[in-house]
């Protein structure tokens, strides 16, 4: 307000075409959803399923003209193969801002068709899941991954602090410990529970090679066996 107590008018006609497109006039939800779901896509990708780049590409004005501004979750799926194992098939399902009770899990896991033929289902909630519901998901016959949809907005693979991490074959391990003489157990090791971890999708026993690169140290690598 003014020295005179009336309300200042902000003249929007003239403000620069630059910083106009920088504001979004869509929802808050149809940007969440499609920062998460842009991430899975890629990470999808980085774990070997054939997701197409078109998919990955997509712009937010597309994802609304496709989706909507408050988009129907169960639009959102995403199911796929995995490039060279064709018995590896995915299927992630966004569980909406409703808060994710046992119920809500049987339900989702009686509409999933052919569930022999699944080797991984990966929920993305947005409310904590209670602990009846968490039970129901660990007697589910494939493995289930959870993430919250706040993580999934930023591809925490693609921060420049990031070390490059490339997921070492079942061969390239045993390489790796004949080389240096040693058992697994001597190696670095990596949690489970780290994010990185989480984002590859990676198991116990597997070994990742870690590549830090900068101006101070410029190459050095290193390996990790997560646990």
């Amino acid at each position: 307000m003014d020295v005179n107590g009336s309300a200042m008018e902000v003249d929007v006609v003239n403000v620069s075409p630059c910083l106009a497109s920088f504001v979004d006039d869509g929802t808050v939800e149809s940007h969440r959803y499609f920062l998460a779901r842009k991430t899975m896509l890629e990470m999808l990708k980085d774990r070997g399923f054939a997701i197409p780049n078109s998919e990955i590409d997509t712009t937010l004005q597309e994802f609304r003209e496709k989706y909507g501004q408050r988009p129907d979750v169960e639009r959102l799926r995403i199911s796929a193969m995995h490039r060279t194992d064709l018995t590896n098939k995915v299927l992630v399902i966004f569980c909406g801002p409703n808060s994710v009770k046992m119920n809500v899990i049987r339900s989702i896991l009686s509409q999933i068709m052919n569930k022999e033929s699944l080797s991984r289902l990966i929920l993305i909630i947005e409310n904590p899941m209670t602990n009846p519901a968490m039970k129901v998901v660990e007697d589910s016959p494939f493995k289930t991954e959870i993430f919250q949809i706040t993580d999934l907005l930023v591809n925490i693979t693609k921060h420049v602090l990031k070390p490059k991490h490339e997921l070492l074959t079942n061969a390239e391990k045993e390489q790796l410990l004949k080389k240096y003489n040693l058992e697994e157990k001597q190696l670095p090791r990596m949690s489970q529970k780290d994010a990185i971890a989480r984002y590859y999708g990676l198991e116990k026993g597997q070994v990742v090679k870690v590549t830090y690169s900068n101006e101070i140290i410029e190459t050095h690598v290193t390996y990790r066996c997560v646990w």
